[in-house]
């Protein structure tokens, strides 16, 4: 087996909780990202999903290194980032490169298109001025824009506009993997579907690997080669799109798919909800054992399993190419629950 892009190996990210004005101490940690493993290969697309609040930005920003891990490693081709200082620090730091949620805070409002997209190439001395300001140019039309945008300002561009203007920045480096942070949830219906074209092509004429941060199962479904779901700081499911669709096997995951819509009235007005009680648990307090034990239908049904109250289950292999990290991943799997809330969705047709 090749060597992964990008390898993530019990990553860490902890906040401290702090009291006092003058004297502040810390009393506990938000454990935002809670060891998370997984990798990313060359040219590949990783969907990363889960509700707000599951850790999937404080992970993205980690990766890009905006946030400083706690613990754990990242390693890209082999090489542990940490370890690097210096110039090697910023060539290895330049081929991750990150696509925000919104593209107009992303922006600089005081810039004009061209010194946005060219600040990275002066940041990291590449070409002459007057190569930069072409090398700009041609990152405009490969994302679909017109060379003449490069004097214009963020106000003056549409939502899809500004976000092709984040993304040719985010390519002006030549990146090997770039991180898309929620980067179509704040657009369009149809400006999201020119996005994610965009994306795709950009991805089979540069060999981009995607790390896509996304709610929107659908989208993730349509460009995602694997699907990591999130809960609560770590990883409970890890698979290939197709089989995650159509044979999840967390309940975690059966319940968002439960909640995606179905375009067909018919099929839609059949199909079993799956409702989740009450709001997951506080990341600075996370529950002992299962962390969705305490909101999990499955164990419910099980006759409130007590290994679910008290061991964590590891994120083990369920297949080939697939893990998942659930005492009871065959009984969801097979769950009549199940049939009726995703076979009913089309995931297993």
């Amino acid at each position: 087996m090749s060597q992964p892009l990008l390898r993530l190996e019990n990553l860490t990210v902890h906040f401290p909780v702090t009291r006092g004005t003058v004297l502040r101490r810390t009393t506990g940690f938000v454990r935002a990202v809670d060891g998370v493993t997984f990798d990313i290969g060359e040219g590949e697309t990783v969907g990363l999903v889960g509700e707000s609040g599951s850790g999937k930005t404080t992970l993205g920003r980690a990766i890009v290194g905006l946030v400083p891990p706690t613990a754990g490693s990242i390693e890209l081709r082999g090489v542990e980032l940490s370890a690097l200082r210096g110039r090697r620090a910023r060539r290895a730091r330049s081929q991750i490169q990150m696509v925000f949620q919104d593209p107009f805070a992303s922006l600089d409002p005081r810039w004009p298109v061209a010194r946005s997209v060219g600040e990275p190439l002066r940041l990291h001395r590449v070409g002459t001025r007057r190569e930069r300001h072409e090398r700009v140019l041609e990152l405009l039309e490969l994302v679909g824009l017109s060379r003449r945008m490069a004097d214009r300002f963020p106000h003056e561009l549409s939502g899809g506009q500004r976000q092709r203007v984040g993304l040719a920045r985010a390519l002006a480096l030549r990146p090997a993997l770039v991180v898309a942070d929620e980067a179509v949830s704040a657009l369009d219906v149809s400006i999201q579907a020119q996005i994610l074209n965009l994306l795709q092509r950009l991805q089979q004429e540069l060999g981009l690997a995607y790390l896509f941060i996304a709610h929107d199962l659908a989208v993730v479904h349509q460009i995602s080669d694997r699907v990591a779901v999130m809960y609560l700081g770590r990883i409970v499911e890890l698979a290939p799109a197709v089989d995650l669709y159509r044979e999840p096997r967390h309940p975690y995951t059966i319940s968002l798919l439960s909640a995606n819509p179905v375009p067909d009235p018919s099929i839609e007005a059949g199909r079993e909800r799956i409702v989740l009680p009450g709001d997951p648990p506080s990341a600075a307090a996370p529950p002992p054992g299962c962390r969705f034990h305490t909101r999990c239908w499955l164990r419910e049904r099980l006759g409130d399993a007590e290994i679910c109250r008290t061991q964590e289950p590891p994120l083990r292999e369920a297949g080939p190419g697939r893990s998942v990290a659930c005492h009871f991943a065959d009984e969801a799997a097979s769950s009549p629950v199940t049939r009726r809330a995703v076979d009913l969705a089309g995931g297993r047709s």
